[in-house]
């Protein structure tokens, strides 16, 4: 028992404690400014160093973008995204010691339609992301999610793409690039969208899709699928061929463990992969991805990289409101406890593998319409899936729902009624032959988008893209089981 006498031989403060070098781990001259882990301290060059290595050696050691290729950075003003830019900026000023060799554009995706945001917010968000993009002299595109209404159907459509790029040619294209003594083009001025420019019925439109989500899972799911459209559709329309990410290491950490949750296991490889190919023409690289959020937040405080906030679908939400929130206070309440578990998450991430490739002139197989993942639902009788549907059709057949779309009162049959006489009748006034129902749309969609679907109220307000393309779908397949007695094996 302790004593109010008792006498120590040693003071409190010299008990076992980590301890920490005064000095870099690395230089061994300087004293340390960054403790990234236990005995781990960089000093401030040396940390820089160690910044820019790793994202260097990201890009080399993938050898996806090729020299001279136009590259797409998508910067959402966060930290992640603005300390890309950093990257990409210095690494192609004047004294940097290997420059890179591709040519950056950024794209911005004005997000405040759904946050409920005023136009005065939003432009002056948008004026303060403009003065960040134009102080790197590339081009760029601040372009409002009100723009995916208008998108062609052609988005939807993977190009068929025979892939050429190999080791040996990545060293004959950087050769010719070198010998050609080849720099960045001259960069066009950015070309900003204005958000009082858009037209009251798109935002009214859009509000309209997401309030007809009934869960916040389902939500934030179908605002990821739109924005990679409408990233999807710029990168295409501008020429790039490379669309770069800035998901960093601890945010692909949530996304893995929430898309498993969501059923999206087969697709896992793709969305938290360093490239992604199922786009075909266009392929998104994350060269962020071996960066933790502390790391970023310290480089960004140590050399002043600017960010702007700018409040999501999820803000002020709390930890329950959507699987995304809850796997986010899960992984950062755990990793506050255990520093090792992201990093835990992330290589087990980096040893998955998925069946979906790059469409060919040889593999045309059927992709999700939302996701332009390849279809995950024809599996074995004996399968995991087959017996989550087997469960969902007799929920159903206890407690029967009418999935059809709600019509106006006084509405005909549209098969007794021309395109003329329901112009009236329709939602919008739009014939009721453009009209979707849930289940010929979910014999065209994964598993997750299936769930997506689900938890929506209704679909007349989805973007007249994705009906176009399933109902062109829809009609080659009903073709094609006409004609199937007449085709050769």
């Amino acid at each position: 028992m302790c004593q109010v006498d008792q006498t120590y031989s040693a003071p409190m403060g010299s008990l076992d404690t980590p301890s920490i070098s005064k000095l870099c781990v690395k230089c061994k001259v300087h004293p340390p400014a960054v403790l990234l882990r236990v005995g781990d301290p960089y000093c401030r060059s040396c940390f820089n160093d160690y910044f820019i290595h790793k994202f260097r050696a990201m890009l080399g050691k993938n050898r996806v973008i090729f020299p001279g290729e136009k590259v797409l950075l998508a910067v959402s003003g966060g930290p992640s995204s603005c300390s890309m830019l950093h990257q990409v900026q210095e690494g192609l000023s004047v004294n940097a010691h290997k420059k890179l060799r591709f040519t950056p554009g950024i794209v911005f995706i004005d997000e405040g339609a759904l946050t409920g945001r005023s136009l005065e917010d939003r432009n002056k968000t948008n004026s303060e992301l403009k003065a960040l993009f134009e102080s790197t002299g590339l081009p760029f595109y601040i372009i409002p999610l009100e723009h995916v209404l208008e998108l062609p159907i052609s988005v939807l459509i993977q190009p068929h793409v025979r892939s050429t790029e190999s080791a040996t040619s990545y060293k004959v294209a950087v050769a010719e690039f070198d010998q050609n003594n080849q720099s960045v083009a001259a960069q066009l001025p950015g070309q900003e969208q204005d958000p009082a420019a858009v037209s009251e019925v798109h935002t009214l439109k859009l509000q309209q899709l997401m309030a007809s989500v009934k869960t916040h899972t389902a939500r934030d799911e179908l605002l990821c699928t739109l924005r990679q459209h409408l990233l999807l559709h710029t990168a295409r329309s501008e020429g790039y061929s490379k669309l770069m990410l800035g998901d960093s290491c601890t945010r692909l950490a949530m996304k893995l463990l929430s898309n498993i949750s969501l059923g999206r296991g087969a697709q896992a490889a793709l969305d938290t992969g360093f490239s992604d190919s199922r786009y075909g023409d266009v392929i998104a690289v994350r060269p962020m991805r071996d960066y933790s959020a502390k790391e970023i937040a310290y480089y960004n405080h140590l050399f002043s990289v600017p960010s702007v906030f700018i409040p999501g679908l999820d803000f002020k939400t709390s930890d329950k409101d959507s699987i995304q929130r809850l796997t986010e206070g899960f992984v950062i309440k755990l990793q506050s406890e255990f520093p090792s578990t992201v990093s835990t998450i992330y290589r087990t991430s980096e040893k998955l593998q998925t069946a979906c490739e790059a469409p060919t002139a040889l593999n045309d197989s059927p992709r999700c319409v939302l996701c332009l993942c390849a279809l995950d639902t024809a599996a074995e009788n004996a399968s995991a899936f087959q017996a989550t549907m087997i469960s969902e059709q007799l929920s159903q057949k206890k407690s029967p729902q009418n999935d059809c779309l709600p019509t106006h009162k006084g509405s005909t049959d549209k098969t007794q009624s021309s395109s003329a006489d329901c112009s009236g009748l329709c939602h919008g006034g739009s014939c009721c032959s453009n009209r979707l129902e849930p289940m010929e749309l979910k014999t065209l969609l994964c598993y997750s988008c299936q769930l997506t679907i689900k938890d929506m109220s209704s679909l007349e307000h989805m973007p007249n893209y994705i009906i176009s393309e399933t109902q062109r779908r829809l009609r080659r397949s009903q073709m094609k089981a006409e004609i199937s007695n007449f085709l050769l094996d």
